[in-house]
């Protein structure tokens, strides 16, 4: 089998690429070991779902008003809830893992010296994640419980709050996944620039389509409320101005002279 060799006579660097059957196959392989560790994750994970559940009940639970309650409606939301909580907190955990097969993935694309910051990228990817999580669970959670309960102790309201553990338990599971998987942005861009798709002034070039389409990702990825929505616009804007540096910056440098060879 013969794979296609670019390289780079100043430098003497590899970039292999591979048939799309050869990449199919790796990107099995790749989702076997996620799966794999995921699945182990979530088995540790569910033998502290009673923790878990304190952990995310925590930011409603300082809010709430008197005389309001989590309560369990169905036979079997708790149960569900518990799968929920351990679920997500394996994927937590398992993002450095996830990163890390997901750059084993690109690597064959890049130059040998651009493979050199595979444990930067795993590093700052996981670092913008938890970020990411974590504003969602200690800023928007902690402001937004307080102004949708404010209803319940407005006088003009004569209603009390009794909500769904399993509808409360989606709703920060929802956030928190899309809070972490948006501050990803920077990485992804790093990625992006590293092979070469993407750079500085194309990034410029299209900063008003991306405000727009960031907004519109806020939308769809958020509950249907326009505070969550603006929350995490408004960071995603901020860190696509940070991307446009980090494409400048890190971005790949055009090529010049380039053979091409064939290796069996």
């Amino acid at each position: 089998m013969e794979n296609n060799i670019n390289i780079k006579k100043n430098t003497k660097q590899v970039q292999q690429e591979y048939p799309l059957m050869e990449h199919l196959e790796e990107i099995k392989k790749r989702l076997k070991y996620i799966i794999l560790v995921v699945l182990v994750l979530f088995i540790a994970g569910y033998s502290q779902g009673k923790t878990l559940i304190h952990f995310f009940q925590a930011p409603i639970l300082s809010v709430l008003p008197e005389g309001a309650s989590l309560t369990m409606i169905k036979v079997t939301e708790m149960f569900f809830v518990e799968v929920k909580v351990s679920f997500i907190a394996a994927l937590i955990v398992a993002t450095p893992f996830i990163l890390y097969q997901l750059w084993l993935f690109i690597a064959p694309g890049l130059y040998m010296h651009e493979r050199r910051y595979i444990y930067s990228f795993v590093v700052f990817a996981t670092i913008l994640f938890l970020i990411g999580a974590a504003f969602a669970y200690f800023i928007v959670f902690p402001f937004g419980f307080k102004f949708f309960l404010s209803y319940v102790q407005d006088n003009n309201y004569e209603v009390i709050a009794t909500l769904s553990m399993s509808e409360y338990i989606n709703f920060v599971m929802q956030l928190v996944i899309a809070f972490g998987v948006v501050f990803e942005l920077p990485a992804i861009v790093f990625l992006l620039a590293k092979v070469g798709i993407i750079n500085e002034e194309m990034l410029i070039k299209y900063r008003r389509y991306a405000i727009v389409v960031i907004f519109i990702l806020a939308a769809i990825l958020t509950p249907p409320d326009p505070f969550s929505q603006l929350v995490m616009a408004f960071p995603l804007v901020i860190l696509y101005q940070l991307s446009i540096y980090i494409a400048k910056v890190f971005g790949r440098e055009p090529e010049n002279i380039k053979e091409v060879a064939l290796y069996e």
